[in-house]
């Protein structure tokens, strides 16, 4: 996972105090037609008439890319238009624009793009770059709308962007707690040369390890072409409980630098952050990693509730009708417009405007979203609408379990002093 953490640093002293008592580019958009060349399958529903258009922020370009993201998104419009019949019975449409999530000056150029192409709604893919594009969309009246803000000044304020997930403070403390409770008491983490990371380590991580007893040490490698066999030697140095990568800079780098773990011998607990498709391509090497997410994955059908366990199946089979990479980024799109679709919906919504639109996402409380925990989302301080978060241990050959059973809470008290956290 890739976070900018500007405006963390501010309240590491107050957040270790209360631990120490509780635990795109311009010229590459398309749009995507409404079906993506599906059909309504059997007991589906086909929507019709004219189509509602969303924009999409597509990380497709750069070396942080996440093509699994856009495999996801066509997914969701086959399963919307051709399952439950679309949004209040109209298809949705996306218009597509790819960014570079190492360049703001792409986001600036989609956010005024999906402006002039008339977009009603634009879906944030995990850009940390998404604030450059927070006043042009806001002054056109259109809302962002996410499964995580990974750009922490985008999740700190509340006005314009509703997310369905929550806010990465959430996942840091949650993973902390968790550690402790398992007893690792010394973690190394690793993550890319870059004045955020450093904030993140240096500003918070360590601070809050030493109220709660974990020795915490940060290593940094280049954003392009580390040396996954130098990293993974160092992560190992001193033997620590737990080693890996805080932020993910893409899924091949998590199951490179596991891959790499492995072979140099760290028998200790690896840590890859969100990604998910090193469970598949290492099997049963992966057995004993943690991994972190909103919602539930395939891995984990066997732990999930009832309820839960077809909505994972239907995820799954629209998604691998995509073919393609999916992971983490697949899914949590899937997600994101699926709970989109779904709460507009049910709120009634037939005029699709940004007013309209945001003002029945902010109304959404008590809402069983598809994949992830139940969502209230009207709160005055924070535009995600949980903090609950899972955390997973690949526990057999493509299989995982959450570490706690189910959704983790992160302390209130820690959250409550990250803005926009709570």
């Amino acid at each position: 996972m890739r976070w900018r953490f500007d405006r963390v640093a501010a309240g590491v002293v107050a957040v270790a105090c209360v631990l120490s008592v509780a635990a795109c580019s311009s010229g590459d958009s398309s749009s995507s037609s409404s079906s993506n060349g599906g059909s309504a399958a059997e007991g589906g529903i086909q929507a019709s008439g004219d189509a509602i258009k969303v924009g999409v922020f597509d990380p497709s370009k750069g070396p942080a890319s996440q093509p699994g993201a856009m495999t996801g998104v066509k997914a969701a419009v086959d399963y919307i238009n051709n399952q439950i019949g679309g949004i209040s019975g109209r298809p949705i449409e996306i218009v597509d624009c790819a960014v570079d999530q190492t360049a703001p000056e792409t986001t600036i150029s989609c956010a005024n793009q999906l402006v002039q192409s008339g977009v009603v709604a634009a879906i944030d893919l995990f850009n940390t770059e998404s604030a450059a594009a927070m006043p042009i969309l806001s002054s056109a009246g259109i809302p962002m709308v996410g499964l995580i803000p990974y750009n922490t000044a985008t999740g700190a304020a509340t006005d314009g962007r509703v997310y369905f997930g929550p806010p990465p403070a959430a996942f840091l403390v949650g993973f902390m707690q968790s550690l402790k409770a398992a007893g690792k008491d010394s973690l190394t983490l690793a993550n890319t040369d870059v004045p955020q990371a450093h904030q993140v380590f240096d500003g918070l991580m360590v601070p809050l390890g030493r109220q709660l007893g974990i020795d915490v040490k940060g290593i940094y490698f280049p954003p392009t072409g580390p040396n996954y066999t130098a990293l993974a030697t160092t992560l190992a140095e001193g033997d620590p409980a737990a080693a890996g990568l805080m932020t993910s800079v893409s899924d091949n780098a998590c199951t490179n630098l596991a891959q790499s773990m492995r072979s140099v011998g760290y028998e200790g607990t690896v840590f890859l952050a969100a990604c998910t498709e090193f469970i598949d391509a290492m099997g049963a090497q992966a057995v004993g990693s943690w991994g972190y997410s909103p919602i539930w994955q395939p891995p984990a059908i066997d732990s999930a509730p009832e309820d839960m366990k077809g909505n994972i199946e239907i995820a799954q089979k629209f998604i691998d009708n995509q073919g393609g990479t999916a992971g983490f980024y697949g899914y949590g799109a899937f997600a994101t417009l699926v709970d989109l679709a779904r709460t507009l919906t049910d709120a009634g919504v037939t005029d699709f405007t940004g007013s309209n639109i945001l003002t029945a996402l902010k109304g959404v409380t008590d809402y069983q979203s598809f994949l992830g925990p139940v969502l209230s989302c009207g709160k005055a301080t924070t535009p995600n609408c949980t903090t609950d978060m899972l955390l997973f241990e690949v526990v057999g050959d493509r299989k995982t379990e959450p570490v706690s059973g189910g959704f983790i809470t992160p302390s209130p008290q820690v959250l409550g002093l990250i803005p926009g956290a709570i």
